[in-house]
Protein backbone atom coordinates (compact mmCIF):
# COMPACT_ATOMS: atom_id res chain seq x y z
CA UNK A 1 0.00 0.00 0.00
CA UNK A 2 1.69 3.49 -1.09
CA UNK A 3 2.30 5.49 1.95
CA UNK A 4 2.14 3.09 4.87
CA UNK A 5 5.14 3.03 7.08
CA UNK A 6 7.86 0.64 5.75
CA UNK A 7 10.36 0.81 9.12
CA UNK A 8 7.94 -1.00 11.46
CA UNK A 9 10.34 -1.17 15.24
CA UNK A 10 7.52 -3.60 15.95
CA UNK A 11 8.82 -6.08 13.69
CA UNK A 12 12.48 -5.79 15.00
CA UNK A 13 11.97 -5.64 18.84
CA UNK A 14 15.75 -4.49 19.66
CA UNK A 15 17.15 -1.86 21.08
CA UNK A 16 19.95 -1.28 18.42
CA UNK A 17 19.67 0.50 15.89
CA UNK A 18 19.56 -0.72 11.93
CA UNK A 19 22.05 0.19 9.25
CA UNK A 20 19.92 1.04 5.94
CA UNK A 21 22.05 0.82 2.69
CA UNK A 22 19.76 2.88 0.35
CA UNK A 23 19.88 3.34 -3.60
CA UNK A 24 19.26 6.36 -4.95
CA UNK A 25 18.62 7.64 -8.84
CA UNK A 26 21.56 7.52 -11.38
CA UNK A 27 19.98 10.74 -13.10
CA UNK A 28 16.23 10.99 -13.38
CA UNK A 29 15.02 12.35 -9.44
CA UNK A 30 11.91 9.91 -10.13
CA UNK A 31 13.68 6.61 -10.02
CA UNK A 32 13.52 6.10 -5.79
CA UNK A 33 11.37 3.51 -4.51
CA UNK A 34 8.45 4.44 -2.03
CA UNK A 35 9.73 2.68 0.49
CA UNK A 36 13.61 4.25 -0.09
CA UNK A 37 11.31 7.74 0.83
CA UNK A 38 10.23 6.20 3.19
CA UNK A 39 13.13 4.78 4.92
CA UNK A 40 15.10 7.88 4.51
CA UNK A 41 12.66 10.00 6.27
CA UNK A 42 11.99 8.16 9.04
CA UNK A 43 16.01 7.00 10.18
CA UNK A 44 17.68 9.72 12.37
CA UNK A 45 20.71 10.30 10.23
CA UNK A 46 21.47 9.91 6.67
CA UNK A 47 25.40 9.22 5.44
CA UNK A 48 25.80 11.13 2.39
CA UNK A 49 28.80 10.65 -0.43
CA UNK A 50 27.93 15.03 -0.98
CA UNK A 51 25.67 16.48 1.07
CA UNK A 52 25.00 19.19 -1.23
CA UNK A 53 24.21 16.88 -3.88
CA UNK A 54 21.90 14.70 -1.67
CA UNK A 55 20.29 17.89 -0.33
CA UNK A 56 18.99 18.10 -3.94
CA UNK A 57 17.06 14.52 -3.45
CA UNK A 58 16.30 14.91 -0.47
CA UNK A 59 14.40 18.51 -1.06
CA UNK A 60 13.12 16.92 -4.04
CA UNK A 61 11.20 14.38 -1.86
CA UNK A 62 10.51 16.96 1.01
CA UNK A 63 12.64 14.96 3.19
CA UNK A 64 13.99 16.58 6.57
CA UNK A 65 16.05 14.38 7.72
CA UNK A 66 20.09 15.43 9.00
CA UNK A 67 22.43 13.98 7.11
CA UNK A 68 26.83 13.77 7.67
CA UNK A 69 29.22 13.24 4.82
CA UNK A 70 30.18 9.72 4.45
CA UNK A 71 33.01 9.32 1.38
CA UNK A 72 36.16 7.19 0.83
CA UNK A 73 38.36 10.12 1.89
CA UNK A 74 36.17 10.31 5.13
CA UNK A 75 34.89 6.13 5.86
CA UNK A 76 37.11 5.02 8.46
CA UNK A 77 36.90 8.18 10.70
CA UNK A 78 32.86 8.11 10.48
CA UNK A 79 32.53 4.44 11.29
CA UNK A 80 33.17 4.73 15.33
CA UNK A 81 30.36 7.27 15.13
CA UNK A 82 28.23 6.10 13.15
CA UNK A 83 28.63 2.45 14.78
CA UNK A 84 27.61 4.08 18.33
CA UNK A 85 24.99 5.69 16.78
CA UNK A 86 23.07 2.18 15.91
CA UNK A 87 24.93 0.88 19.00
CA UNK A 88 22.37 3.29 21.03
CA UNK A 89 18.93 2.15 18.74
CA UNK A 90 19.46 4.96 16.30
CA UNK A 91 18.18 3.68 12.38
CA UNK A 92 20.51 5.08 10.55
CA UNK A 93 20.79 5.08 6.39
CA UNK A 94 23.77 5.68 3.76
CA UNK A 95 23.90 6.72 0.00
CA UNK A 96 25.61 7.63 -2.57
CA UNK A 97 25.79 10.38 -5.29
CA UNK A 98 23.96 8.11 -7.21
CA UNK A 99 23.19 4.16 -7.46
CA UNK A 100 23.65 1.57 -4.54
CA UNK A 101 26.19 2.51 -1.89
CA UNK A 102 29.12 -0.69 -2.17
CA UNK A 103 28.72 -0.67 -6.10
CA UNK A 104 31.95 1.42 -7.14
CA UNK A 105 31.32 3.66 -4.15
CA UNK A 106 31.84 4.03 -0.41
CA UNK A 107 30.04 2.09 2.58
CA UNK A 108 32.22 -1.94 2.41
CA UNK A 109 34.16 -0.71 5.45
CA UNK A 110 30.63 0.18 7.46
CA UNK A 111 28.54 -2.53 6.13
CA UNK A 112 31.95 -5.01 7.38
CA UNK A 113 31.76 -3.41 10.66
CA UNK A 114 28.18 -3.27 11.66
CA UNK A 115 28.28 -7.47 10.39
CA UNK A 116 30.67 -7.67 13.06
CA UNK A 117 29.12 -6.01 15.98
CA UNK A 118 26.00 -8.05 15.24
CA UNK A 119 23.79 -4.89 14.18
CA UNK A 120 21.10 -5.45 11.84
CA UNK A 121 21.95 -4.70 8.13
CA UNK A 122 19.42 -4.02 5.12
CA UNK A 123 20.14 -2.96 1.63
CA UNK A 124 17.26 -2.02 -0.13
CA UNK A 125 16.85 -2.76 -3.95
CA UNK A 126 17.36 -0.08 -6.20
CA UNK A 127 18.51 2.15 -9.07
CA UNK A 128 22.30 0.73 -10.34
CA UNK A 129 23.70 2.20 -13.30
CA UNK A 130 25.35 -1.77 -14.95
CA UNK A 131 21.89 -3.38 -15.08
CA UNK A 132 20.39 -1.15 -18.01
CA UNK A 133 23.11 -0.79 -19.75
CA UNK A 134 24.03 -4.19 -19.76
CA UNK A 135 20.24 -4.90 -20.70
CA UNK A 136 20.20 -2.35 -23.63
CA UNK A 137 23.69 -3.94 -24.94
CA UNK A 138 22.59 -6.80 -26.59
CA UNK A 139 25.16 -8.84 -25.38
CA UNK A 140 25.10 -11.96 -23.34
CA UNK A 141 23.31 -11.05 -20.51
CA UNK A 142 23.12 -14.53 -18.85
CA UNK A 143 26.52 -14.89 -17.24
CA UNK A 144 28.41 -11.35 -17.09
CA UNK A 145 30.96 -10.07 -14.47
CA UNK A 146 31.37 -7.07 -12.94
CA UNK A 147 34.56 -5.25 -13.07
CA UNK A 148 33.92 -1.56 -12.39
CA UNK A 149 36.91 0.53 -12.49
CA UNK A 150 40.16 -0.40 -13.59
CA UNK A 151 43.19 -0.35 -11.11
CA UNK A 152 45.19 2.99 -11.08
CA UNK A 153 48.25 1.21 -10.51
CA UNK A 154 50.13 -0.62 -13.65
CA UNK A 155 51.05 -3.93 -12.35
CA UNK A 156 47.82 -4.25 -10.57
CA UNK A 157 45.73 -3.10 -13.82
CA UNK A 158 47.98 -5.81 -16.05
CA UNK A 159 47.52 -8.58 -13.82
CA UNK A 160 43.11 -7.88 -13.48
CA UNK A 161 43.21 -7.98 -17.18
CA UNK A 162 45.07 -10.79 -17.92
CA UNK A 163 42.82 -12.75 -15.28
CA UNK A 164 40.08 -12.09 -16.92
CA UNK A 165 41.38 -12.15 -21.13
CA UNK A 166 40.10 -15.78 -21.13
CA UNK A 167 36.47 -15.10 -19.29
CA UNK A 168 33.76 -16.32 -21.63
CA UNK A 169 31.18 -13.88 -19.38
CA UNK A 170 30.53 -10.79 -20.62
CA UNK A 171 32.41 -8.07 -19.10
CA UNK A 172 31.32 -4.72 -17.10
CA UNK A 173 33.40 -1.36 -16.35
CA UNK A 174 32.76 2.00 -14.96
CA UNK A 175 35.17 4.41 -16.64
CA UNK A 176 35.53 8.33 -15.97
CA UNK A 177 35.34 10.13 -19.88
CA UNK A 178 38.70 11.26 -19.38
CA UNK A 179 40.15 8.24 -19.24
CA UNK A 180 38.33 6.82 -21.49
CA UNK A 181 41.12 6.40 -24.55
CA UNK A 182 43.80 5.27 -22.06
CA UNK A 183 41.10 2.28 -20.94
CA UNK A 184 40.20 1.20 -24.38
CA UNK A 185 44.06 0.72 -25.13
CA UNK A 186 44.46 -0.87 -22.43
CA UNK A 187 41.49 -3.54 -23.13
CA UNK A 188 42.28 -4.25 -27.04
CA UNK A 189 46.10 -4.84 -25.62
CA UNK A 190 45.07 -7.63 -23.49
CA UNK A 191 41.42 -8.63 -25.17
CA UNK A 192 42.16 -8.07 -28.71
CA UNK A 193 38.89 -6.86 -30.55
CA UNK A 194 35.36 -7.41 -29.25
CA UNK A 195 32.04 -6.01 -29.56
CA UNK A 196 31.26 -3.41 -26.90
CA UNK A 197 28.47 -1.00 -26.00
CA UNK A 198 29.06 2.50 -24.08
CA UNK A 199 26.24 3.86 -22.43
CA UNK A 200 26.80 7.35 -20.89
CA UNK A 201 24.65 9.58 -18.84
CA UNK A 202 21.86 7.12 -18.15
CA UNK A 203 18.95 8.16 -17.43
CA UNK A 204 19.35 11.61 -17.78
CA UNK A 205 18.68 13.64 -20.48
CA UNK A 206 21.40 13.49 -22.56
CA UNK A 207 21.65 9.61 -22.11
CA UNK A 208 23.36 7.53 -25.78
CA UNK A 209 24.38 4.33 -26.18
CA UNK A 210 27.11 3.77 -28.88
CA UNK A 211 27.57 0.16 -30.14
CA UNK A 212 31.17 -0.36 -31.54
CA UNK A 213 34.56 -2.43 -31.19
CA UNK A 214 36.97 -1.97 -29.22
CA UNK A 215 39.05 -1.41 -32.34
CA UNK A 216 36.71 1.45 -34.33
CA UNK A 217 36.61 2.87 -31.25
CA UNK A 218 40.85 3.19 -30.69
CA UNK A 219 40.12 4.59 -34.47
CA UNK A 220 37.75 7.14 -34.18
CA UNK A 221 37.62 8.08 -31.04
CA UNK A 222 35.70 11.26 -31.83
CA UNK A 223 32.47 9.25 -31.99
CA UNK A 224 32.35 9.25 -28.50
CA UNK A 225 31.27 12.47 -26.24
CA UNK A 226 33.79 12.46 -23.65
CA UNK A 227 31.09 13.84 -21.17
CA UNK A 228 29.37 12.70 -18.04
CA UNK A 229 29.46 8.69 -16.82
CA UNK A 230 29.94 5.90 -18.70
CA UNK A 231 29.39 2.24 -18.40
CA UNK A 232 31.11 0.05 -20.91
CA UNK A 233 29.65 -3.57 -21.70
CA UNK A 234 32.65 -6.05 -23.40
CA UNK A 235 31.82 -8.90 -25.36
CA UNK A 236 32.97 -12.26 -23.70
CA UNK A 237 36.07 -14.19 -24.86
CA UNK A 238 35.00 -15.95 -27.93
CA UNK A 239 37.41 -18.92 -29.59
CA UNK A 240 39.72 -17.77 -31.98
CA UNK A 241 39.34 -18.68 -35.56
CA UNK A 242 42.48 -17.82 -36.84
CA UNK A 243 44.95 -20.22 -36.11
CA UNK A 244 48.78 -19.95 -35.01
CA UNK A 245 50.09 -21.08 -38.03
CA UNK A 246 48.23 -18.23 -39.89
CA UNK A 247 49.54 -15.43 -37.49
CA UNK A 248 53.14 -16.73 -37.75
CA UNK A 249 52.93 -16.74 -41.32
CA UNK A 250 51.72 -12.66 -41.40
CA UNK A 251 54.62 -11.84 -39.02
CA UNK A 252 57.40 -13.89 -40.73
CA UNK A 253 55.89 -11.81 -44.27
CA UNK A 254 56.41 -8.64 -42.38
CA UNK A 255 59.80 -9.29 -40.97
CA UNK A 256 60.87 -10.74 -44.46
CA UNK A 257 59.63 -6.89 -45.59
CA UNK A 258 62.22 -5.11 -43.05
CA UNK A 259 59.46 -4.71 -39.97
CA UNK A 260 61.22 -4.98 -36.40
CA UNK A 261 59.26 -7.38 -34.43
CA UNK A 262 57.59 -4.87 -31.97
CA UNK A 263 56.40 -2.98 -35.72
CA UNK A 264 55.14 -6.60 -36.79
CA UNK A 265 53.39 -7.41 -33.73
CA UNK A 266 51.31 -4.05 -33.52
CA UNK A 267 50.26 -4.62 -37.22
CA UNK A 268 49.09 -8.35 -36.83
CA UNK A 269 47.05 -7.50 -33.87
CA UNK A 270 46.00 -3.98 -35.81
CA UNK A 271 44.71 -6.18 -39.00
CA UNK A 272 43.34 -9.02 -36.63
CA UNK A 273 42.22 -8.19 -33.43
CA UNK A 274 44.02 -11.07 -31.82
CA UNK A 275 45.47 -10.23 -28.35
CA UNK A 276 48.78 -8.40 -28.21
CA UNK A 277 50.12 -10.79 -26.10
CA UNK A 278 49.55 -13.80 -28.12
CA UNK A 279 51.18 -12.66 -30.96
CA UNK A 280 54.19 -11.47 -29.12
CA UNK A 281 54.21 -14.87 -28.08
CA UNK A 282 54.09 -16.42 -31.30
CA UNK A 283 56.60 -13.91 -32.70
CA UNK A 284 59.56 -14.82 -29.48
CA UNK A 285 58.63 -18.51 -31.22
CA UNK A 286 59.59 -17.53 -34.69
CA UNK A 287 63.14 -16.11 -32.83
CA UNK A 288 63.71 -19.31 -31.00
CA UNK A 289 63.36 -21.41 -34.66
CA UNK A 290 65.86 -19.53 -36.83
Amino acid sequence: MIGASFINRGNFMSKKGILFIVPTPIGNLADITFRAVDVLTKVTLIGAEDTRNSKKLLNHYKIETPMISYHKFNERKRVDKLLNKLQNGEDIAIISDAGTPGISDPSSIIIKEAISCGLKVEVLPGATAFIPALVVSGLNCERFQFIGFLPEKNKTRDILLESIKKNENTLIFYEAPHKLQKFFQYLFDYLGDRKISIVREISKIYETRYSSTLKKIIEEPEQIVAKGEFVIIVEGSQKSIISDSNLKNKLIKLLENGETKKTAVKLVTKETGEQKNRIYQLALELELHE
